[in-house]
């Protein structure tokens, strides 16, 4: 209940409305696939000839929230806040009544996480893939068990969910090896046969719909991989360009380095509690903890090209498949804990040590956490009298509930401080200035930052006034001006006063800015955001 209130309230208030090319384009086929203009299959050239265009199950959600409740950001990013609730169901429903302690520890480890919530707010596919993955792979568990009654229900929904996750983003190939070890193992053990039958008929028939579909719509069988490989032909002189040098730190350390730095040390700890006692944990630990460790090997080792080897990006968000397995798998280290009070200086070394590498704004929950197990075993070790330690030590409702506690509210600091920050985009503040002041009938130029620019049309819901046009700063100097028609200047000092954009995208600050154009007037102003009238 907590950590779904908290993702709500992480939605309203901490929302920054769209973030980049990415969620824009998205939008954008949302929008086309609801007005019938989605172009199924651009030729190669074309604008919309990449990976995104193909990524239906992150668009064609977002098109039925359009139909129904109109165009905006919040019907725009609803689809990713719900996959990313709709995860934490799945990890509810599997052990809440088995297993209670996993449950909650896996929902708080990754519903609290902050990429996850970041993810809930953007229409990104990476929670969108996050919540199929977590399905075909609870499908893929639940439905081999040997109570199922209808283990070919189980095998069909495990091929959709599937299939879904591979429309979602290609990056459902992580769970790939160990699917295939499963399928090998029950085919060595002669077991399980209807649900295998079922699954991989259903799976057999979907892919071959889909291969028709690209095959008629477009000519090439083959269609999606091409698109995928030309843009990695088309990137791969800047992602060759590391040398060998680079590649050894990639494939090494640099992957650690990336899941300690996003705060997923935690899980990693306790995943590796989980893994030192597997011979005493239950086989739906195993079966998690096998799954964490063949898809954390196959991010960590893989490649997004078969034409060259190119490493997956170390990207926080490229995390975003491991977090299921890797979270439950931790689910189940932090119930040994509870249960049998070891493993608490591990964990107590393990985090201070994460906070002392680090030394950054994330090291205060390594170091909270930290400290707590290392009170928590000190006080075991000490022994704190026998009747304490029955009351309210391992094995108890209470040592159980104080720990998930702590855990829960140390990771929720991160998360609850950015939603307290003001607005590093200022988008709600520009688009009330624009639907406000830039909808007359006389049009107008509008000049405005780089990173603006391709937003303008989701604040109008893709119906831009008639006339309005905008453009950068620095075309000023080539527009045609013609009189009537009057130029704006809009002014978002959160986008540039952003250090995430400087220098990269956006390289004047609003003062640099304002001394350009001397001759403005102000005509409207809200948090930050100033729209100025030209003056010839």
């Amino acid at each position: 209940m907590f950590v779904g209130l908290f993702t709500i309230a992480f939605f309203l208030f901490a929302h920054e409305g769209l973030y980049d090319y990415d969620d824009y384009n998205y939008a954008r086929y949302a929008h086309q696939l609801a007005t019938g203009t989605f172009d199924l299959p651009p030729e190669p050239g074309h604008l919309d000839y990449t990976p995104l265009h193909q990524r239906l199950m992150v668009f064609g959600p977002v098109a039925l929230f359009y139909k129904l409740l109109g165009v905006g950001i919040f019907t725009t990013t609803f689809w990713p806040l719900l996959c990313t609730l709709g995860t934490s169901l799945i990890f509810y429903l599997l052990y809440r009544q088995q297993a209670p302690v996993v449950a909650s520890a896996a929902i708080s480890l990754l519903g609290l996480h902050y990429f996850t919530l970041n993810l809930s707010i953007y229409l990104y596919p990476d929670n969108v893939l996050m919540f199929f993955a977590a399905g075909s792979a609870a499908a893929l568990l639940h439905g081999r068990r040997a109570a199922q009654k209808h283990p070919v229900w189980w095998g069909l929904g495990f091929a959709l969910l599937n299939f879904t996750a591979l429309l979602s983003k290609e990056t459902i190939v992580y769970y790939l090896p160990f699917y295939l070890g499963v399928l090998i193992l029950d085919l060595w053990h002669g077991r399980h046969g209807k649900f295998w039958l079922a699954a991989l008929s259903a799976g057999t028939t979907l892919l071959a719909i889909y291969l028709l579909v690209c095959q008629v719509a477009a000519h090439d069988l083959l269609y999606r991989f091409h698109v995928i490989e030309s843009v990695n032909e088309v990137r791969k002189i800047g992602n060759t360009s590391t040398g060998y040098g680079g590649i050894v730190a990639r494939i090494t350390y640099m992957p650690l380095q990336l899941l300690i730095g996003t705060g997923l040390g935690v899980a990693l700890l306790l995943v590796i509690v989980a893994a030192t006692k597997s011979s005493r944990l239950s086989s739906d630990a195993c079966y998690w903890l096998a799954l964490a460790g063949s898809s954390l090997a196959f991010y960590w080792l893989g490649s997004t090209s078969l034409s060259y080897y190119n490493p997956n990006s170390l990207l926080p968000r490229m995390l975003t498949p491991l977090l299921p397995p890797l979270c439950l798998a931790a689910g189940f280290g932090l119930d040994y804990l509870v249960r049998t009070g070891r493993g608490g200086w591990f964990l107590a070394l393990g985090l201070l040590g994460c906070a002392a590498w680090l030394r950054s704004s994330i090291s205060i929950v390594y170091g909270l956490l930290g400290g707590f197990f290392a009170l928590v075993a000190g006080l075991l070790s000490v022994g704190v009298g026998r009747k304490k330690v029955e009351r309210y030590g391992p094995g108890t409702v209470f040592f159980a509930g104080a720990t998930l506690a702590v855990l829960s509210l140390t990771i929720a600091i991160r998360p609850a401080y950015f939603m307290s920050k003001p607005s590093n985009s200022g988008y709600f503040a520009q688009q009330r200035v624009m639907q406000q002041e830039l909808r007359g009938p006389a049009g107008g130029i509008v000049l405005m930052d780089n990173f603006s620019l391709h937003k303008c049309e989701i604040m109008y819901g893709f119906q831009v006034p008639t006339g309005l046009r905008f453009h950068r700063y620095a075309a000023y100097d080539t527009l045609r001006k013609v009189p009537g028609r009057p130029i704006w200047l809009l002014i978002n000092r959160p986008i540039l006063s952003n250090d995430e954009l400087i220098p990269q995208v956006i390289s004047a600050s609003a003062e640099q800015v304002l001394t350009r154009f001397p001759h403005r007037k102000l005509h409207a102003r809200d948090n930050g955001v100033e729209l100025y009238l030209l003056l010839n």
